[in-house]
């Protein structure tokens, strides 16, 4: 900003401050009014309140939003770099070109923060707890939603504007008692056509939630459970990616919170016992940690040994294994068939939460046979899954990997993927169902693993099941086979072409 053009605007800002009204207790912020000290923006309701608040013994002071229940509770911060050293010296008020600043009284009506924004003739914290500005003819030009810190509240979105670039994330706290930005940041990642949030830490991936399923996030059951309190939903259009939830009518309040730690939290209000209980976690146990197990590795939390190599791969380093460290995941078994003759199928693995679906791709009008067909067709494809499990019957939609599958897992209500192995991997059992010609789908039988039974001998590849009988996967770290018992009315089968 140049020197001519700031000196005019302390000097219209000066005008207006010596003219303006002070606020108290009031939901609306004008050109003719202004905020100062310990005086508040309250909601209509009386839901959410915007002020200054302390942290660090009260040496630094922010201008943050919080909900009146709980002050502590703070879901936006203005100035997070820029922290005043004394409430009274803090100034909130609307410029004469419609821009909302934070100034700073003890150095010169200083702007520590600003919207950056123009035309606005009136600020208003709303009951939602979003922060608006809008021009003389109501038009917003402006919304603290659109600008998140650590928190995530009802009716917020968290995605990306396609058209704009804008990310709609969120970024952590320096510390408990510091609203400064932080090392972890929760983002949608975009780049795929099944799109998930991550929780990336100091340049690394640390935790993901898994791709949208129609219902809830993959890799987060747990959602199904909060439905009578929460509405959730996902956009996913040329305009733009987002999640989006509400509180049902007659729910407490809540809020998702990115902790200084990387840790996801969706807290609930118990009005009853006057404190926020914890309702979710991500990650909530050492499978969640990012990659744990490596490409093409799947984690079982039940297990004192949790990563096992998928039927038909063994450990890629069997030392870095035995040493407890399988994040170099595991190395198939037996090549692909494709193109020499030997032929492929697929393995199905139950109950998990989908592979990262970076460089994935999908198609929600195919169904899932469909799906097993195209994947077959081509070289690269290395699992399908159907991208949409409402209605029942394994789901419709489509979504391909194409190559290492990363980060999966089992979890309670989790979907199936359908691994491609060489046809040798399979076992002498895969067979056709009556009434499928060479090229047609085969029909899948089911075999949902829910939990270790057993151990089987030193060091091999699990047999081919027979029908009833435990599905497999190989632990390399005790050079053994897991057992993992399936429904007592179901079959263990392969699906092949």
């Amino acid at each position: 900003m140049g020197q001519s053009h700031r000196r005019l605007l302390l000097v219209s800002l000066s005008v207006l401050l010596l003219t303006a009204t002070p606020v108290a207790a009031d939901s609306t912020l004008t050109q003719r009014s202004a905020i100062a000290a310990d005086q508040r923006l309250v909601s209509p309701g009386d839901v959410f309140q915007l002020g200054l608040f302390p942290v660090a013994n009260g040496t630094k002071w922010f201008l943050g939003i919080w909900f009146t229940v709980s002050p502590a509770a703070v879901i936006w911060v203005a100035n997070r770099d820029r922290p005043l050293n004394a409430s009274s010296s803090g100034i909130l008020a609307l410029s004469g070109r419609g821009d909302l600043v934070l100034l700073d009284a003890a150095r010169d009506n200083e702007t520590v923060w600003s919207s950056n924004s123009s035309s606005a003739t009136v600020a208003q914290l709303r009951d939602n707890g979003n922060l608006v500005l809008a021009d003389a003819a109501g038009a917003v030009v402006w919304q603290s939603f659109e600008h998140p810190t650590n928190t995530f509240v009802a009716e917020m979105r968290c995605g990306k504007d396609l058209r704009t670039g804008a990310l709609w994330a969120l970024s952590s706290w320096r510390g408990a008692d510091d609203p400064s930005p932080g090392d972890f940041r929760y983002v949608m990642d975009t780049s795929s056509g099944s799109p998930e949030l991550h929780v990336w830490g100091k340049g690394r991936k640390t935790y993901r939630t898994g791709p949208w399923n129609g219902m809830r996030f993959s890799g987060i059951p747990e959602m199904t459970a909060f439905e009578d309190m929460f509405e959730f939903r996902f956009t996913n259009t040329t305009d733009e990616v987002s999640y989006v939830f509400r509180d049902r009518a007659g729910s407490p309040v809540s809020r998702v919170v990115l902790n200084e730690t990387g840790v996801m939290q969706r807290m609930v209000w118990d009005q009853a016992a006057v404190t926020w209980s914890v309702f979710w976690s991500g990650p909530r146990d050492q499978c969640d940690r990012y990659g744990l197990c490596g490409a093409f590795g799947v984690c079982n939390v039940v297990d004192a040994v949790v990563c096992g190599c998928v039927r038909g791969f063994r450990p890629s380093s069997p030392a870095e294994w035995r040493m407890r460290n399988a994040s170099g995941g595991c190395a198939r078994s037996t090549p692909l068939q494709c193109g020499l003759g030997g032929g492929d199928g697929f393995y199905a693995l139950r109950g998990v939460k989908l592979p990262e679906t970076h460089g994935s791709s999908v198609d929600a009008s195919a169904s899932l046979e469909e799906c097993g067909r195209r994947c077959l067709a081509n070289c690269s494809c290395t699992a399908y899954a159907a991208s949409d499990i409402r209605g029942g019957g394994g789901g419709s939609g489509c979504i391909q990997w194409f190559g290492e599958l990363m980060d999966t897992r089992f979890v309670d209500g989790g979907q199936d993927l359908f691994v491609r192995l060489a046809m040798s991997d399979l076992g002498s059992n895969a067979r056709r169902p009556r009434g499928c010609s060479e090229e047609a789908l085969s029909g899948e039988q089911s075999a949902r693993p829910e939990r270790v039974q057993e151990r089987g001998g030193p060091d091999r590849q699990a047999a081919a099941p027979q029908p009833g009988t435990p599905a497999r996967l190989l632990h390399p770290l005790l050079g053994q086979d897991t057992c993992l018992r399936i429904h007592e009315q179901q079959e263990l089968g392969h699906l092949y072409f």
